[in-house]
């Protein structure tokens, strides 16, 4: 190791975080042997850094490795006297913070693309302590969004004799639905089953993210039987439906990366490809933010009280029959503390509250839900509400076993994508428009006529 640089070692070691010195050695030299060096000294130092340490060392990035101030003066005044393209273009590269630049030479490093991700999932658990660090994520972000183009991805589909190495990272990776160790995983792969996965060339057998599919004869309308490792397995020429089950993004350094609606339209080229009589795509999807939502009956854009009666009203004498308690509301809350037990009477305020929830409630001007936010986003349609679709503890814990089938008409996803980025619109099937309506008037408060038990009765499973 050079002297300067063992000597710089040595203080940095003894000041903790401060690697300010050793950045703009990295910035500044030209040789590509000492760049790399550089680099992963960085790369060790950092790795060594307690919460704290790692704190003030984005900090210093944040405050000291913005843009260079008088250049980008000079730019703009430049480009303000004369707006032509080649000061436009000096203009956007003297508004590129210095850091940009850092991150890129810390990128020459061996394992440097796994380093700077490790880096962006320690920022994104320390933004609440820091706020302003917000500039920061959003180079780290830009960076990744280049990348992680979807153009450099390598797809894959995973089998039972994929590298080993690879099959435990999806065990591990899964946080949808727990992959209970290799028998687990082996159903997951058999021949009515696929996954695929989208991987990187600087990331040696490293899943970015994953989609497992089930191939079923009609929509899934229950999760059990997906996931159930003595399921039968389906003959794949008696299979005409693809159901995406679970997507997962398996690094933390990605969050906030678009890659699951390529994901999912690479997935179903590959099978229309492969498997020409499946002629529906769709997923059995969680609502991960409805039993919340439920609960706060305090926000005045959300289920209110006064949205509640009226949402129930229709169910009143079953929910207050069953709980002994004269007020629905406080009915299905108590009847919710046990929703298996009590679910033939629950099933159809859930399925009218699921809807509005879904087609109601907003955040940001977007859905609430954010698996919802997503298909739409992709051009989906909402198809069905599958009531106790997921008994299982934590579906239960997210939305009483509520799940939805989302579905992908190939005609429909550009005309459904349109119109929800532009206007916020969502496309709906015909098997729930009626109840949509019927459910839109009673949030609203309009009440011009009864709405008919079947409306909500109809679809429930």
């Amino acid at each position: 190791m050079p002297q300067f640089l063992a000597t710089l070692i040595r203080g940095l070691r003894k000041r903790g975080a401060d690697m300010k010195p050793l950045c703009h050695q990295l910035l500044s030299h030209r040789g590509e042997v000492k760049q790399v060096a550089l680099a992963q000294r960085i790369i060790e130092l950092y790795g060594g850094m307690d919460s704290n340490q790692q704190l003030a060392f984005f900090e210093m990035l944040a405050r000291d490795f913005g843009p260079d101030e008088p250049a980008l003066k000079r730019a703009l005044e430049e480009y303000r006297e004369v707006a032509n393209p080649p000061r436009a273009s000096a203009l956007f590269a003297a508004i590129e913070p210095l850091r940009q630049e850092l991150f890129r030479r810390i990128n020459t490093a061996p394992a440097g693309t796994e380093n700077l991700l490790a880096m962006r999932a320690d920022l994104l658990r320390l933004l609440h302590r820091c706020p302003n660090l917000s500039v920061l994520d959003t180079d780290l972000k830009h960076l990744f969004k280049s990348w992680f183009n979807p153009g450099f991805l390598r797809l894959e589909r995973i089998g039972w004799h994929t590298p080993a190495r690879v099959l435990e990272k999806l065990i591990r990776y899964e946080a949808v639905h727990e992959i209970n160790g290799w028998p687990d995983l082996r159903r997951r792969l058999e021949a009515d089953r696929r996954c695929f996965a989208f991987f990187h060339p600087a990331l040696s057998e490293e899943p970015i993210i994953f989609l497992e599919v089930a191939l079923t004869r009609g929509l899934a309308l229950k999760l059990d039987p997906l996931l159930d490792i003595c399921a039968p397995i389906l003959p794949v020429e008696q299979a005409n439906t693809a159901v995406f089950y679970s997507i997962n993004n398996c690094l933390d350094g990605l969050r906030g990366i678009p890659l699951g609606s390529f994901l999912i339209k690479q997935v179903v080229d590959e099978l229309s490809a492969e498997l020409p009589r499946i002629r529906c795509y769709s997923t059995i999807s969680p609502l991960p933010g409805f039993a919340q939502a439920l609960h706060e009956q305090q926000d005045q854009n959300g289920f209110t009280r006064e949205r509640l009666s009226r949402l129930l009203a229709d169910f009143a004498g079953e929910l207050t029959a069953r709980a002994g308690n004269s007020d629905p509301i406080d009915a299905l809350f108590l009847l919710l503390k046990d929703p298996v037990a009590c679910s033939k009477v629950l099933s159809p305020p859930l399925h009218r509250l699921a809807l509005v929830y879904l087609t109601r409630l907003r955040a940001d001007g977007k859905p609430y839900d954010p698996v919802a936010r997503f298909h739409f986003a992709n051009g989906a349609r909402l198809e069905l509400i599958d009531t106790f679709a997921n008994r299982r503890p934590y579906g239960l814990q997210q939305s009483y076993g509520v799940m939805v089938n989302y579905r992908y008409i190939s005609w429909e996803l550009e005309r459904n994508h349109e119109r929800f980025v532009q206007g916020g619109d969502i496309c709906i099937s015909p098997r729930l428009r009626h109840d949509h309506k019927a459910a839109g008037r009673l949030w609203r408060g309009e009440l011009p006529q009864r709405v008919r038990r079947s409306d909500t009765e109809v679809l429930h499973h």
